[in-house]
């Protein structure tokens, strides 16, 4: 019955994406998360939200791909899960990146980021 309730015909997934943090954002097939992330930093760490995105710093170098493994490695660890449920889908080559996280709520996901 919640449909009935909603004016403008919107959807009820769209209601829980109203609570997540703007970083992180529900698809049918799994979660995307938007990172910022700084190579060559002196430790690997998640940081804190800036702005729509999450601040990951990683200490392998913007090169071959170093640095996007380093941080797909990272979440893998992070979340306690395979590597292969967590994929770069956008920003190869930029510091702006999305990466998709298969098989994990957005609850499970903040809780084992460490972010309310």
């Amino acid at each position: 019955m919640l449909n009935s309730s909603l004016r403008g015909g919107a959807r009820p997934e769209f209601i829980s994406d109203m609570t997540m943090p703007p970083f992180l954002r529900a698809q049918a097939d799994g979660l995307l998360l938007s990172v910022k992330l700084q190579p060559r930093a002196s430790v690997n760490e998640i940081g804190e939200a800036l702005g729509t995105e999450l601040r990951i710093k990683v200490t392998a170098p913007p090169v071959d791909a170093a640095a996007n493994e380093a941080l797909l490695k990272l979440l893998a660890q992070q979340l306690h899960c395979p590597r292969n449920r967590v994929d770069l889908v956008r920003g190869h080559t930029s510091r702006h990146k999305t990466v998709k996280l298969y098989g994990l709520s957005a609850q499970d996901v903040l809780t084992m980021l460490g972010k309310p």
